[in-house]
């Protein structure tokens, strides 16, 4: 009988593939071009690296860095090493970064320098000045060869410059910790879910296979799919970096998401998978029709796009798929389900308006406040449990008591679920507005609003209220030449809503403000407002 332990490294996926083909390009940005021996032998030398500072097995290493390909060479070394990874957003102040690296006990920090418009490296110095436990900063400079701004702390090339370019994986098991992301922390300080090898292994492998049947790999060539999605965040590193990586497909990356350099990029690479949110799409649909962009390009070489991150208004895909000529699916999880929970599958037809079915592996649930599962058609909170799902938060034994009662892990989100076990996201807990007593959600009111032939994108939060305990607000941006008043719009809203749900307050607004993860955030809205 073999009694040897079960060992699991998601690195092996870049591992495998510079094993069977080690020429194949593996990560683009602009004219870089790494192919998988490429990214093999420099992770190996970044894991070689981490074991001369003495980090391993069990050790936190947080990582900070946009789009660029130093993001898997780091990131794949990390899970190499048998460390776990903590990504840290590209936005954060050092306070923000301080608080992740104390956190998570990490005792390395690798930091992209930044530009001048977003400086990160001055941040990360400053957050790492911060935090004694953190023990080695090593700088991402902008030019790969190019000096550390901060000369007491080492470059990447310095730091592996000298190093081995192989490294024998660290045996880690399937339940060790390979990664640690930071919730939002919409309801209080950020919390780390700890993800480990196995929940992430299952994750990319369903979602691989859930993208099998629209992107025909029985070619034998190589696919690409084309991340605007930051890498720090669980949709971006999970549902298309590693899936991507693990089926050897090419990754081509962009640092930032914009509308023209997104549709030039879909074009010049031949991209064939794209996954964004409803923001993105919006932009990208609004972008085509006022030039008149050449989309044939897109066209001919896409083959499926995702959405997630956010509920997609219905319209909105309409436009999308009838303008582009490809299928829109859409999809829902969190990061503490590694992320990917449902999906509208290929084999079935779409349910516009739904996030689909559970995936392999994967449980779903509607309940009511006392954990029993309501009838379909009903709202209820959003239980998941399978083996995508976290093992919990990191250091927070009484939050993760919380997330976990009866076993199984609570999202937050309010749901429905149809006959057929379609899932319906109909808002956040946290965003349900408390009307008189009346449950509002804001999701509703958003979809039937965006039929409004003067409104491109809108957004409904609760203000308070001394009467009502809360009042319905929706900020809006119209379409390109439209015009709209307050009152007209409210009289259309009081044709197509209950007394009790209508906006009796109304903004517009040339933008609205778009959170760390390309999402409209309310916190933003409910923020801006405390401070009038």
């Amino acid at each position: 009988m073999n009694n040897a332990p079960t060992t699991l490294n998601l690195a092996s996926i870049v591992t495998h593939h510079a094993r069977l083909a080690p020429q194949k390009e593996a990560v683009v940005w602009n004219e870089m071009r790494l192919t998988y021996g490429h990214l093999e032998a420099m992770s190996n030398k970044v894991a070689n690296a981490l074991a001369e500072m003495g980090i391993g097995h069990g050790d936190k290493v947080a990582l900070n860095c946009p789009n660029l390909p130093y993001f898997p060479i780091v990131y794949y070394g990390i899970m190499k090493a048998g460390a776990a990874v903590v990504p840290t957003c590209v936005l954060f102040t050092p306070r923000e970064i301080a608080y992740q690296l104390e956190d998570s006990d990490a005792k390395a920090f690798f930091a992209f320098e930044g530009t001048d418009e977003l400086p990160m490296g001055a941040a990360s110095k400053a957050a790492f000045d911060e935090v004694s436990s953190c023990e080695h900063l090593v700088i991402l400079p902008k030019e790969m060869m190019g000096p550390s701004p901060f000369p007491e702390h080492k470059t990447l090339t310095q730091l592996i410059g000298a190093q081995p370019d192989t490294f024998e994986n660290y045996p880690t098991a399937p339940d060790d910790t390979c990664a640690i992301l930071y919730t939002s922390g919409t309801t209080g300080k950020p919390k780390g879910a700890e993800l480990t090898h196995l929940n992430l292994w299952s994750n990319i492998v369903t979602t691989y296979g859930i993208h099998l049947p629209m992107l025909d790999f029985t070619d034998g060539e190589q696919k690409t799919v084309l991340i605007t999605l930051p890498l720090f965040h669980t949709t971006g590193q999970t549902v298309q970096m590693n899936t991507n990586i693990y089926g050897g497909n090419r990754v081509v990356l962009l640092p930032r998401f914009d509308p023209q350099a997104t549709l030039e990029t879909m074009v010049k690479e031949k991209v064939n998978f794209w996954v964004g949110v409803p923001t993105m799409y919006w932009a990208l649909l609004k972008f085509a029709e006022e030039t008149g962009y050449d989309i044939s390009g897109i066209k001919e070489n896409m083959r499926v796009c995702t959405s997630g991150g956010a509920p997609m208004p219905v319209e909105v895909m309409k436009a999308f798929q009838d303008k582009f000529g490809v299928r829109v699916l859409e999809g829902y999880g969190l990061s503490e389900t590694s992320p990917l929970a449902t999906f509208n599958h290929f084999e079935k037809p779409s349910k516009p308006g739904t996030v689909g079915q559970a995936i392999f592996g994967v449980e779903v649930r509607c309940v009511d406040e006392n954990d029993v599962e309501v009838p379909r058609g009903e709202r209820g909170e959003v239980v998941i449990r399978g083996t995508n799902v976290m093992k919990g938060y990191y250091k927070r034994p009484e939050a993760t008591a919380e997330a976990f009662r009866n076993g199984w892990f609570h999202s937050g989100d309010i749901g429905i679920m149809d006959e057929e076990g379609y899932l319906s996201i109909v808002d956040r807990k946290k965003d349900m507005i408390l009307r008189g007593g009346y449950n509002i959600y804001p999701r509703e009111l958003e979809e039937v609003i965006m039929t409004h032939p003067a409104v491109s994108l809108v957004a409904i939060i609760g203000v308070p209220d001394e009467k009502m305990g809360e009042e319905v607000k929706a900020f809006l941006v119209l379409k390109e030449g439209a015009q709209l008043s307050d009152a007209d719009f409210i009289d259309w809203c009081k044709t197509q809503f209950a007394a009790n749900k209508y906006p009796r307050y109304v903004e517009f607004r040339e933008a609205l403000p778009i959170g760390n993860t390309g999402k409209i955030s309310k916190l933003m809205l409910r923020e801006e407002l405390k401070k009038h």
